[in-house]
């Protein structure tokens, strides 16, 4: 590098100061460019959207890309869909902090409550509850006839599917062989072919499931009424980030293109028409919380 001329064809010479002052304002330039670096990165930053595996790989695809699709353009946010083979699979990438924006309702535990997941919004559904179900033309008519009898459940990280049904069982000192189906279409899958007497699940996707396989299932048991499902953010998502995101989920009911997807989305999974998104907090999810508090130690 050199500087301006003393003289005629003389350069001048850097005393060990100006050396000094020179390394450091290179160094200095140099984290600045840095800083402007990380700044862009964040701009131009994909994040990964994890939901819960309710229905086969294949439909959750179908239900969720339309949507993420609207929700990325809206927001001008790039979300990109990242499911594992199963539920637990999925809620083991979340649990490794390799995606940001989740739609669970495994992260109410207190070993996860302190991990910084955000509610922001949740689906406007009915209630759900926690059932055990056998097809409507089943012999069975009392949970205590599953005594030692198999029933299937989506997997070990179904809070309300698996979790809240299988802790009545077991408070109930009701024994029975417990299979995981990885999600709960394959879980219905089971009992439809016989394999097991009954299956674990949630009133939303038993329905669900019964108007797309046109089979009725009766309910042995529920639990009380749960709110649906939540729309989580990661604590490491920048502010901006996650406000234009949370307004463009929240605001699709209102705009012509994001209530079509809505409604498409809504019937191929059989929910209510239009299913919406509605604003939420951690305080619509006491109950899961509270669940934790008096479940059976192996739930927790």
């Amino acid at each position: 590098m050199t500087f301006g001329m003393e003289g005629k064809g003389m350069k001048r010479v850097k005393t060990p100061i100006q050396r000094i002052k020179w390394v450091a304002s290179v160094a200095g330039l140099a984290g600045v460019l840095t800083c402007v670096t990380t700044v862009r990165a964040q701009d131009n930053a994909v994040y990964s959207f994890s939901p819960v595996n309710q229905y086969g790989i294949e439909l959750t695809a179908s239900y969720w890309n339309p949507i993420i699709d609207y929700v990325s353009t809206k927001s001008g946010v790039k979300l990109q869909l990242k499911i594992g083979r199963t539920s637990a699979d999925t809620t083991a990438y979340v649990l490794a902090n390799e995606v940001e924006f989740v739609f669970s309702n495994h992260l109410f535990s207190p070993e996860r409550d302190h991990l910084g997941w955000k509610v922001f919004g949740r689906r406007a559904t009915p209630p759900i509850r926690s059932q055990i179900v056998v097809l409507a033309e089943s012999p069975v008519t009392r949970l205590e006839q599953l005594v030692n009898e198999a029933v299937a459940f989506p997997g070990p990280e179904a809070t309300v599917a698996y979790k809240f049904s299988y802790a009545n069982l077991l408070t109930q000192k009701i024994p029975v062989q417990v299979v995981f189906a990885g999600n709960m279409d394959g879980a219905f899958a089971q009992l439809a072919s016989g394999k097991v007497k009954a299956v674990g699940t949630h009133s939303q996707l038993s329905a669900g499931w019964s108007k797309r396989e046109g089979k009725a299932v009766r309910a042995l048991w529920e639990s009380e009424p749960l709110n649906d499902l939540a729309l989580m953010a990661a604590k490491n998502v920048a502010p901006k980030d996650l406000a234009a995101v949370s307004k463009a989920f929240l605001e699709m009911a209102k705009d012509p293109v994001g209530q079509k997807v809505l409604t498409s989305a809504s019937e191929l999974v059989k929910l209510p028409a239009a299913t919406a998104f509605v604003p939420s907090t951690g305080a619509d999810y006491t109950a899961y919380r509270n669940f934790y508090q008096t479940a059976p130690a192996s739930l927790r």
